[in-house]
């Protein structure tokens, strides 16, 4: 064999070794891709459950009741059509962690979740239905299951208008009613100034809880309505007669305005009351 040939077939030998090194690599780069994607596909139950516990258990010392509290949430959509879960599905949740009332500090809202929260954590004076146990520990999340499964999803899961009976809206409906339930005392409802309709008789605040305050426990409801630069609805505003419309006649009414930026000044003046900020 001549040194030509046997130069050539060592080039030769070097390329099917490089060959076999690339194709190991790709198959390597394959198997890693799928993994990711079927990790990525699979549902998130644990992750889920150890998130809800972990967020129990900073807003509960009773470690053990947060078990029992996810037992009653979880049973109320596992194994279920995501489009076909109740409000009274949640029924045993709300009995597992019942709502205490806070007479004089409970802070209602619609549309204005951001101002709200942004003042109740300036100003400690306010209890808002996601300061409690429940709203504290699903607020923001998305879940669902599936007929047949019985692992809870994140993804996939219908959206709030996509059906009336979803997992999520009908947990926020169940949960609405029963705080608007416990309502004692003056009650507090914080409105956006800065849309046409600032009361709308189709919003959670419209239609689950309002219509539940009771004469016998509170006294009085006042609305303080928020706006931007921009004000395009007061406390003269229609829909504020609808708003009456369906409030307890014996329920004393009251709304006062204030713009954003009133309200984030008094907020972080710790002499001011919270009263004084409207």
């Amino acid at each position: 064999m001549s040194e030509l040939e046997l130069e050539q077939r060592s080039a030769d030998k070097a390329r099917r070794k490089r060959c076999l090194i690339l194709a190991a690599v790709f198959l390597a780069l394959v198997v890693v891709v799928i993994v990711a994607v079927a990790l990525a596909l699979r549902p998130k139950t644990h992750t889920f459950k150890s998130l809800f516990i972990d967020r129990c258990n900073k807003h509960t010392k009773k470690r053990n009741d947060c078990q029992k509290v996810y037992s009653a949430f979880a049973q109320a959509y596992i194994e279920q059509d995501p489009c076909r879960v109740s409000m009274d599905a949640y029924d045993p949740l709300v009995a597992s962690a019942p709502f205490e009332p806070a007479c004089n500090r409970m802070m209602f809202w619609s549309r204005t979740k951001d101002v709200v929260h942004d003042f109740t954590e300036k100003k400690d004076c306010f209890v808002t239905l996601e300061d409690t146990l429940l709203g504290s520990v699903l607020d923001g999340l998305t879940w669902c299951g599936k007929e047949g499964s019985r692992e809870t999803f994140t993804t996939g899961c219908p959206g709030w208008d996509e059906c009336v009976n979803n997992p999520v809206r009908s947990f926020w409906t169940r949960v609405s009613a029963a705080f608007a339930d416990v309502a004692c005392g003056d009650v507090t409802a914080m409105l956006n100034g800065s849309i046409r309709t600032p009361f709308s008789p189709s919003s959670i605040f419209g239609s689950i809880e309002v219509v539940r305050f009771n004469a016998t426990r509170v006294k009085s409801l006042e609305v303080v309505l928020v706006s931007d630069r921009t004000e395009v609805a007061n406390c003269t505003s229609s829909s504020f007669e609808d708003l009456q419309k369906v409030l307890d006649k014996e329920i004393k009414y009251n709304c006062n305005e204030v713009t954003h930026v009133e309200l984030e000044e008094c907020s972080a003046d710790v002499e001011k009351p919270c009263g004084a900020c409207w």
